[in-house]
């Protein structure tokens, strides 16, 4: 069994015009004792749809909701109830497949997916499989050393999520919570263009980035509104795929890469021994960083897919199409080119500052000064670098962050006109970020102002050449490098306030320089 995509995802038809990304990065090569080996992964992303209502029936979606309280009679499958398609999922279903740059199909159809779970009601999952609302698509990526590289899409397919087995609320019994049974999923399914752990986490987490730009999916794993079911499969370098095992359900960016790099020595290290790689479903365990075998892997006709004879096909007009079409927002890719060319930005932290909506949008306001424009690189930089650091600290998206972007860029007011370094403006942050109060306010009460008094600053540098008249002799005597020494000295009579563009300037006038 040579690995394309799921078969569950992919019909027959199709699977002969999955074609693998060709060649591979050297540095990606895992090395086993008999020599390198590449690693081939496919994934199919399971994105829950931005709506307020289920898939087939108008139960509402919101996360944590007690157990059993977000069920209609039709997600419940009670007798002679029937589907209606929510039309809101559609939409997102066709904006998503545009932001991923594929093919809208005018007409898609519901299929009956056949198999039993304790929380799948109906014994049958709603789905789609050879007519699914967008076929082929393509998601630009770029790893962690800067290398670009595309991953194709086969297609993505709406269908509806089951419910939730609980096994620890009982010792004698498993809990059945069907909040999620009928809640609309987008599979996103990708061709097998990834070659390393570090690609599946930099290809998931665009995904994700663009999901969330486009509205159509939350993106937050945690609470299991985005999950990757990834097939991962090794080969000597050049040769025929190999058998592929799916990790189920990896719900985690990090937990992705971790299960792909165990995945893959696992199978190298049988391959090694002279053993064969059986396909099978697999679970990645993130206390112990290793999978483990869960079940033997289903074929498509397993699962006896036939029309859903409740639903009608879905046919699209070309018009309503182009209406979504015309109101995108402006994604990642085109995002990050026009904050390099109009900010004057590295492609580095223009990637940095797009990879969330959120992100780019605070950036923006910090640059506008109402209807001005502040410094956009001290900006970015200040975005990157302690901005970043105390919201990684803190683990606070951008939305918690305690500084918004007027305060940030009042601070970065306050330096520009000189009423504090930038250094002292490290201290004002961390104030900010604990506070919750402006710059200027902080700035008052801790009298913190920017010394640059020329006459007061001109006393201080009198007074520390005075002082040190050995040092002042090695800097007369070319010792140029005395001159940091002497910059070190006066910030410190002055607690940091001294302007260090002044008094640079006058240190090189008195010293001779």
């Amino acid at each position: 069994m040579t690995q394309t995509t799921d078969t569950d995802a992919v019909p027959g038809h199709l699977a002969g015009h999955i074609t693998s990304r060709i060649g591979h990065n050297s540095d990606d090569l895992i090395e086993g004792k008999t020599g390198p080996w590449e690693v081939i992964v496919g994934m199919e992303v399971h994105a829950q749809v931005s709506s307020e209502s289920k898939l087939f029936s108008g139960a509402p979606t919101a996360f944590g909701a007690e157990p059993n309280t977000q069920v209609s009679l039709v997600d419940a499958a009670m007798p002679g109830m029937l589907p209606v398609l929510n039309e809101a999922a559609i939409r997102q279903a066709v904006r998503t497949g545009l932001g991923l740059n594929a093919q809208i199909n005018l007409r898609s159809v519901f299929d009956r997916k056949n198999y039993f779970y304790p929380d799948l009601p109906q014994g049958y999952q709603i789905s789609q499989f050879s007519d699914p609302i967008v076929g082929e698509g393509v998601v630009h990526v770029e790893r962690e050393d800067g290398e670009a590289f595309e991953v194709g899409i086969v297609r993505i397919h709406l269908e509806q999520d089951a419910g939730k087995s609980v096994h620890d609320r009982r010792a004698d019994a498993t809990c059945i919570d069907l909040n999620r049974s009928g809640v609309a999923l987008m599979e996103i399914v990708s061709k097998p263009d990834i070659r390393s752990a570090g690609e599946a986490a930099a290809y998931l987490a665009k995904l994700r980035s663009i999901l969330r730009y486009l509205g159509t999916c939350d993106g937050n794993m945690q609470e299991g509104s985005l999950r990757a079911d990834v097939n991962v499969s090794v080969r000597r370098p050049g040769e025929e795929l190999g058998t592929r095992c799916e990790i189920k359900n990896v719900n985690s960016i990090r937990f992705v890469r971790q299960a792909v790099d165990h995945e893959a020595r696992r199978q190298i290290e049988i391959l090694e021994e002279g053993g064969e790689i059986e396909q099978e479903t697999r679970l990645f365990d993130p206390d112990r960083g290793e999978t483990r075998s869960m079940r033997s892997k289903e074929e498509a006709h397993d699962y006896r897919y036939f029309p859903d004879p409740d639903l009608l096909p879905v046919v699209l007009e070309q018009a309503f199409v182009d209406e979504i079409a015309a109101n995108l927002p402006e994604l990642p890719d085109r995002k990050a080119a026009r904050f390099a060319a109009e900010f004057g930005l590295s492609d580095y932290d223009a990637g940095l500052l797009v990879a969330d909506r959120e992100t780019a949008d605070f950036y923006e306001a910090v640059v506008d000064a109402g209807g001005a424009r502040r410094d956009p690189k001290i900006a970015a930089n200040w975005m990157t670098g302690d901005f970043f650091r105390r919201l990684n600290a803190d683990d606070l998206e951008v939305a918690d962050s305690p500084v918004s972007a007027s305060q940030l860029g009042g601070m970065l007011d306050l330096i520009a006109d000189g009423t504090i370094s930038g250094k002292i403006a490290k201290d004002v942050f961390d104030d900010m970020w604990d506070s919750g109060r402006d710059a200027a306010a902080i700035v008052e009460e801790k009298g913190l102002k920017q010394i640059s008094d020329t006459g007061e600053i001109s006393a201080i540098v009198d007074q520390i050449i005075a002082d040190n008249p050995e040092q002042a002799d090695q800097y007369r005597s070319g010792n140029t490098k005395v001159a940091g020494w002497f910059t070190g000295q006066v910030m410190k009579a002055t607690q940091g306030k001294a302007n260090p563009q002044m008094v640079n300037q006058m240190l090189q006038e008195k010293l001779g320089g």
